[in-house]
């Protein structure tokens, strides 16, 4: 269970064409991201049913995640996202716990963590 305060944020959308420009962004913020202090990690899902794809990233705290939003980068590409994108929602979150294999689906932990935080193994312990 997790001990240390965890939170979210969740990009779900409908994707559209990808050119150079978005994955320049994209991957621009994505690097940025994860050199924030507090960045824990994140994972992506794709529903090929549906065509919703999912962006999660962890966060340690709140002000983590409000460097990310400030970021021009990331004005740019909510500026620009409807070239790219269709129908999406944000959701925020904290996490209150985590069952089963901690880490499973996680990308980009920081190095020298050893994929463990104050919370315990993993991520999220």
């Amino acid at each position: 269970m997790t001990t240390a305060t965890v939170y979210t944020s969740t990009f779900i959308f409908s994707a559209k064409e990808f050119d150079d420009d978005f994955h320049r962004l994209n991957d621009e913020i994505a690097s940025r991201a994860r050199a924030i202090p507090g960045f824990l990690g994140e994972e992506a899902w794709e529903n090929p049913d549906t065509g919703l794809h999912s962006e999660v990233y962890y966060w340690s705290d709140l002000d983590a995640l409000h460097q990310l939003v400030g970021m021009d980068t990331h004005r740019e590409a909510k500026r620009l996202h409807e070239h790219w994108i269709g129908p999406y929602r944000v959701v925020i979150g904290q996490v209150l716990s985590e069952y089963g294999t901690a880490g499973l689906g996680l990308d980009h932990v920081p190095a020298g963590t050893g994929g463990e935080t104050a919370a315990g193994p993993g991520v999220l312990g």
